[in-house]
């Protein structure tokens, strides 16, 4: 008999190899992989992982798959330990996420099979990418959205425009209340000894807000389609204190884990919007974040494989205490997120990107420092998600590569978009006194820094024509300097 091996982010019946095998026709074999189980993990990303694949496991067997589910110390050890004990025929795998993964499949002699975890195999993307001198996400979104045909009338985009993000900037509403609390499941005995098996890793023990199983994931799936995604377009970008989700779906954990797969969370989005449910800015940046971002950063995860070792600007500091918790702060936009952090392990995309990732940049924080701890500390971390995100787009370490300009902003974007400033020690207008918010100091300090590196960049023509009107210049960066080593003695 054969064994099928199953990664733990390959949680569906319908991926690769498992979907070509019936109850009786094989063996799946499921490892958990102490060497993951990292005290420097958030502990509801381990509890998340272990228990999703434990609940899925029970459901192959209540299907009538006969099912190997055991902890060792390595992945490879789990497999030879499987192998010896049942001697398969041959063990199969559908091709792993991760370059280690096919590695370790290579090396043990598993034969792989074609991936179908996302809506285009990575090949498809090193296709159209030959011969292009960029790779912009607008055309491979445009590219991919026409041939898998969502929200389209024949071959042009329903509606007219291909990507309404200019009408998805609103700043949060008034009125907070419109926006309904995520679902949550009570924790259950598998829950609690899933737990019990985990080292003291760091963050918040989980309360319920993510989803262990397929049905979970898929109720998830129904109410943020029923009820959040009329108001997601709109606040898509939107930052406050007052709803830590808006109208996000928080569903990114499970389809990077297969308890969800794409074409059936856009299908359901789609199907929204043609019955007149929710709007088209709505239906359609959500579907962009998909089939044109997601299904992006895993083409060039496999298209790059030196991305992770990109520092085009140089960047060599430490990771400051206040994204780790170890230092409180008094910037409110940071300890509100890393709060979060700890007591979620997941902030929604614009946190992410205009405030940790915003920050460590203006801090000049190495970009493997940066990348090792938001993939030890996101519910949704995976590498092929991380290393483009945070190489790529958060800190623009590849130059280029990928985002056409450094994705770093002032304190008054931080205002406008989000209510951390009012009434509190750092003011986003200053850039220059101890009361100056450390986000606009440090980006004109940024701007200074690497100005020779931005100069060729047309999109940074602006924010390098303002700096040389500046007529403080010296004094901001002799109070980038106090900024940078209080942030970097927890003083900040």
């Amino acid at each position: 008999m054969d064994t099928v091996l199953v990664f733990g982010d390959q949680l569906n019946r319908r991926i690769g190899a498992l979907a070509a095998h019936e109850p009786g026709e094989c063996r799946v074999l499921l490892v958990e992989s102490e060497a993951l189980l990292r005290p420097a993990r958030h502990v509801q990303r381990l509890h998340l992982v272990i228990t999703a694949m434990r609940r899925f496991a029970e459901d192959l067997r209540d299907a009538g798959y006969d099912v190997d589910l055991r902890r060792a110390p390595t992945m490879a050890a789990g497999i030879e330990a499987h192998v010896d004990e049942h001697r398969p025929d041959r063990v199969l795998a559908t091709e792993a996420n991760s370059r280690a993964g096919r590695a370790l499949c290579e090396r043990l002699g598993i034969e792989q099979v074609r991936s179908n975890q996302f809506l285009r195999h990575h090949d498809e993307l090193a296709s159209w990418a030959e011969g292009r001198r960029s790779l912009k996400l607008e055309d491979f979104y445009r590219w991919t959205r026409t041939d898998l045909g969502y929200l389209m009338d024949g071959d042009r985009p329903v509606g007219g425009r291909w990507n309404l993000d200019a009408d998805n900037r609103e700043p949060p509403p008034d009125d907070i209340s419109v926006f309904s609390e995520p679902q949550a499941s009570r924790l259950d005995e598998l829950d609690e000894e899933v737990l019990a098996s985990l080292p003291d890793a760091k963050g918040a023990e989980p309360v319920g807000w993510w989803a262990t199983s397929r049905r979970a994931a898929l109720a998830r799936l129904r109410h943020f389609v029923d009820h959040e995604l009329v108001r997601f377009g709109t606040y898509e970008d939107a930052m406050t204190t007052r709803s830590w989700s808006l109208a996000h779906s928080m569903l990114s954990p499970y389809l990077n884990l297969g308890l969800l797969l794409p074409d059936e969370v856009c299908d359901r989005v789609e199907d929204s919007y043609r019955s007149g449910a929710v709007p088209l800015n709505s239906a359609e940046g959500f579907i962009r974040q998909v089939i044109g971002w997601r299904e992006y950063v895993w083409g060039l995860y496999w298209l790059w494989p030196d991305h992770a070792d990109s520092n085009a600007l140089g960047h060599d500091g430490d990771l400051p205490p206040m994204f780790t918790g170890e230092a409180s702060t008094d910037m409110a936009c940071m300890a509100d997120t890393v709060a979060g952090l700890h007591e979620r392990a997941w902030v929604h995309h614009i946190p992410r990107l205009m405030l940790l990732s915003n920050v460590a940049n203006l801090l000049g924080v190495h970009p493997r420092h940066v990348l090792a701890w938001m993939s030890d500390t996101y519910i949704d971390a995976a590498e092929w998600v991380m290393v483009p995100n945070v190489m790529g787009m958060a800190l623009w370490a590849d130059g280029g590569r990928m985002a056409t300009k450094p994705y770093v902003s002032g304190g008054a974007y931080v205002n406008r978009m989000r209510d951390y400033c009012r009434g509190r020690r750092y003011d986003p207008r200053r850039r220059t006194g101890e009361d100056a918010c450390p986000i606009t100091t440090l980006y004109w300090d940024f701007l200074a820094r690497h100005r020779e590196a931005l100069a060729g960049n047309n999109r940074m023509a602006r924010p390098l024509a303002n700096l040389d009107r500046l007529t403080d210049l010296d004094d901001v960066r002799a109070r980038a300097a106090e900024v940078l080593e209080a942030a970097a003695d927890g003083r900040l």
